[in-house]
Order: C-alpha cells, then sequence, then structure tokens
C-alpha cells in the first residue's frame, strides 16, 4: 500500500494524514470544504486534497473519517471510484449498525475504530501520535479477506496503537460499557447538579468543584452531536448498560439508606480493587 486517501478531515482523520505521511505514504484528503481542505496542505496533513471524491480513485486504502450518521451515505457515494482491490475502512465508534451494510457495499470493507480523541474536534487540533499506545479496534466478519486483515493490521502496528479485534457486536457492548455509557453517566451528573434549587449552593459547589468533579464530568462536557451519534447507533447496548448501571446506583442508595456502612466498604473496596484493570494501561 503506497497510497491513502482520508474523507473527513477533522481531528481522527487529520491526525490519521499526519502520521501516514510521517510514515511515508502519500496521503489524499477529501474534505466538504475547500478551507479545510487548504488548512490540511497547509500543515502537511495531506499532499493533495479536494472536496470531490472522486480524488480516492488513486488511493490504495481509504479511511472513511465522517460523523457516524453520514458514513454510509459517504460510502455509497465513494465506492465507484475505488480500484478493484483498494481497501476501505471507517473510523466510527459504533460497528454492529454499519459494518453489514458497508461489507454488502464492499467487499474489501473491513471496519475499524481508533479509540483517542480530545474533548474538542476539528482539523484544527489534530496532532500526529495521537494513537501510539491507543487502542486501535478491528472488527473482521466471516467475509473479511484475509489479506485485507493483514494490510490493516500493518497500518494500525505503524501507527504504534494496541490492536484489538472482535465481532462488531462484542465491540459495541465492550464500548458501550466504557465510553457511551460515561457519556450518559458524567452527563448526568453535571444536570444533577444544575437542579440545586438553592442558586447560591450551585455556585458554591461550582466554586468548590476540583479534580474528582473534573475527572467524573469531563466526558459528559464533550461535543453534544458525537453522545447523541453513540447513543442513536448503539442504542439496544447502551441501554443494556444503563440498566444494569442504574441497579448499581440503586444498591448504593438502598446500603446509604439504611445505614449499611460495613456493606457500603465492601462495594467501594470491590471498585477500588477492580478498578486497575480498566484503566492502568491508560495511564
Amino acid at each position: 500500500m503506497q497510497t491513502i486517501a482520508i474523507v473527513g478531515l477533522g481531528l481522527i482523520g487529520g491526525s490519521l494524514g499526519l502520521d501516514f505521511s510521517r510514515l511515508g505514504y502519500r496521503v489524499l484528503g477529501v474534505a466538504r470544504r475547500p478551507e479545510t481542505v487548504a488548512m490540511a496542505l497547509k500543515r502537511g496533513v495531506i499532499h493533495q486534497g479536494s472536496t470531490d471524491l472522486s480524488l480516492v480513485a488513486e488511493a490504495d486504502g481509504v479511511f472513511l473519517c465522517t460523523p457516524i450518521d453520514r458514513v454510509i451515505e459517504i460510502a455509497q457515494q465513494v465506492v465507484p471510484h475505488l480500484k478493484a482491490e483498494a481497501i476501505l475502512t471507517d473510523v466510527s465508534s459504533v460497528k454492529g449498525a454499519l459494518v453489514p451494510g458497508l461489507t454488502a457495499l464492499w467487499p474489501h470493507f473491513i471496519g475499524g475504530h481508533p479509540m483517542a480523541g480530545k474533548a474538542e474536534a476539528g482539523l484544527a487540533v489534530a496532532e500526529a501520535h495521537l494513537f501510539r499506545g491507543r487502542p486501535y479496534v478491528l472488527t473482521p466478519t466471516a467475509d473479511t479477506v484475509p489479506q485485507d486483515l493483514d494490510a490493516m493490521a500493518g497500518l494500525v502496528d505503524q501507527l504504534e496503537a494496541r490492536r484489538y479485534c472482535c465481532s462488531p457486536q462484542e465491540h459495541d457492548q465492550a464500548v458501550a460499557w466504557i465510553s457511551h455509557l460515561p457519556v450518559m453517566v458524567s452527563s448526568s451528573l453535571i444536570q444533577a447538579c444544575q437542579q440545586e434549587p438553592k442558586p447560591e449552593l450551585r455556585q458554591l459547589a461550582q466554586a468548590l468543584a476540583s479534580s474528582g468533579f473534573y475527572d467524573t464530568s469531563r466526558v459528559g462536557g464533550g461535543v453534544p452531536e458525537l453522545g447523541t451519534l453513540m447513543a442513536r447507533y448503539n442504542r439496544e447496548a447502551l441501554l443494556s448498560s444503563i440498566a444494569l448501571y442504574q441497579r448499581q446506583l440503586g444498591q448504593i442508595r438502598a446500603l446509604v439508606e439504611v445505614e449499611d456502612w460495613d456493606g457500603l466498604h465492601h462495594f467501594l473496596a470491590q471498585t477500588q480493587a477492580a478498578r486497575p484493570a480498566y484503566v492502568d494501561d491508560a495511564l
């Protein structure tokens, strides 16, 4: 693979462009707005850019880096321009709702999800090495061409990401737990604080908020469009996770109501012991 095309030059697409350019690939970029293409060229994200999807005809591999709700639509427009053996992939945080349709559109499609990002969005915050040490999930199916999977795995490894392979369904349930549910929980925390009826107490809480509140509320302060798309396209897995989370929150409430401090201590000791398995590798 020598030429890579990126459709959608936001944070993820732009960061991929910076890395693949650094690695010696010829990088093509397609964006909706000419000014985005111009910025990408100026920053060295891409070598050639256009607002016309026909540019992908030169590519050996194409990354769809558009919002979740536009991936299928854009893929339909991209496919007529692809080389016969070109690999098509996406970067969406939901796979089950997309992979079957994309696989039907193009036999050399492989679902992908680079799990790196920022609270901010857009090309202006794209950066090299964004994926280094971060998970990058590939979701092949029974229809995936083995050579295509090998090629994609090689690209992911060059990004120095931690590569994982699983089914689209396994991906969606796992991501519901550690990405989509936290957005909803964090947002609910902020909304609960906003329900404080006394303005002076709410202002005092805002003034006293420190690192603990910052950590637990961070993802709830992210881009609303992305959180909405997560819920819309991963609805079933998210609802399942919310139900189990509500059960655990109800258990805590019950322990506090009956003043079962030993029970609460045991509950918190369990979570203290379990947490490192989720976060130590991310530090």
